[in-house]
């Protein structure tokens, strides 16, 4: 995957005519957007800092859902926009009213989980004409919880990402990124000002291999710890991913729910395991998914790259609405899970609990070294 093999957007979009703002949005089929957005806000990402904010604030950008459009909503600095837009740059005298090249407005922020980077999407939805003439981002990788002071310091040195590139107003902008590199917290330039209404940053969670040490026990599909979604038969109401997401689910929409099956198959999902595991317990929870939780569940696993499946939870009657705990007959070592739902429906969350065998430790502190932990 390149940056050249990625559809870009430039110009002015038409001003907003009625109806539905979405229109005539420009977007693409990006190849890396199914893969994890290391700046969910439920992951625990956050926009720590900007230079500025005066017409909408900087965590906006951060939102979950699409942004909105209000053609009638002002406030006392101006039209409210969903998204976060800074004010004119002006040159320094009547002589010279125009910024610089150089001139630009700037965002840090905290990815939910440090990760390596393959995609970027900035969105300048519903900013037809105040979005930015271009942007570009840049990564660094510090321990800790640094501040915005820390990652501002004349010695951190920052990764280019995304080098200055022009983007389209009302359109979804994304980049290719190839830094094969562990990264904490990007710092995203708009040039020279303007308004953008959404980031996303798809990419691979790597997490703390100490981290996980000193834990021991914890989930080893989750999200948060390296977990990741492989496949899935259906993604049709709401992605696969949903079920690794940190937390209870909330409501409906924040589980897997596949569409109605006429026919005699099954739904699944296959998951890779933060590294080679020995797993114990097991939770499926079906929260928020009453009139359309999944009728049974199996978990099979996979120990390796390829090779045979093995059941280790036969097809088990699932209860909707509720969270199902099992122990499992001994320690299952394993790389790979899937779990199988019968015949459709859905889950919200898949909790495999256990520790990291001597070989996935390894494997995993070998792999952060690579990328620069």
């Amino acid at each position: 995957m390149t940056d050249a093999s990625i559809p870009r957007f430039t110009g002015d979009a038409s001003p907003y005519g009625g109806g539905d703002p979405y229109a005539d949005h420009r977007t693409a089929d990006f190849p890396f957007t199914h893969l994890v957005d290391l700046a969910d806000r439920r992951l625990g990402a956050g926009v720590i800092a900007a230079n500025d904010e005066f017409f909408a604030e900087r965590e906006n950008l951060l939102k979950p859902e699409p942004a909105v459009f209000d053609p009638e909503h002002f406030g006392h600095k101006g039209k409210i926009m969903d998204g976060w837009e800074t004010r004119r740059r002006r040159g320094v005298s009547a002589a010279e009213p125009h910024p610089t090249a150089d001139d630009h407005d700037w965002a840090l922020v905290r990815l939910g989980a440090p990760g390596v980077i393959r995609g970027i999407v900035l969105d300048t939805a519903h900013f037809r004409g105040n979005y930015p003439q271009a942007v570009s981002v840049e990564a660094v990788a510090l321990p800790g919880s640094p501040s915005p002071e820390d990652l501002l310091a004349p010695d951190v040195k920052w990764t280019t990402l995304v080098p200055r590139k022009a983007v389209g107003g009302h359109a979804a902008n994304g980049f290719a990124v190839d830094a094969e590199q562990r990264f904490t917290h990007l710092r995203v330039n708009q040039h020279p000002d303007g308004g953008i209404a959404r980031l996303r940053v798809y990419g691979e969670v790597a997490p703390d291999p100490a981290w996980l040490a000193a834990l021991g026990t914890f989930d080893l599909a989750a999200l948060e710890n390296g977990g990741q979604v492989e496949d899935a038969s259906d993604r049709f109401y709401s992605p696969a991913t949903n079920t690794i997401q940190p937390g209870r689910s909330r409501k409906m929409d924040d589980g897997w729910e596949t569409r109605r099956r006429r026919d005699k198959g099954n739904d699944w999902i296959s998951y890779r395991l933060a590294a080679r595991s020995g797993i114990r317990a097991v939770e499926i929870d079906t929260a928020y998914l009453k009139g359309n939780s999944a009728g049974w569940a199996s978990l099979s696993v996979r120990d390796g790259e390829d090779g045979d499946w093995t059941e280790v939870l036969p097809r088990t009657r699932l209860q909707p609405d509720t969270n199902h705990r099992f122990v499992l007959d001994g320690t299952v070592r394993a790389t790979r899970v899937r779990i199988d739902i019968f015949p459709d429906g859905g889950i919200s969350r898949l909790r495999l609990y256990g520790s990291l065998t001597d070989e996935g430790a390894a494997a995993l502190a070998a792999r952060h070294r690579e990328l620069g932990g």
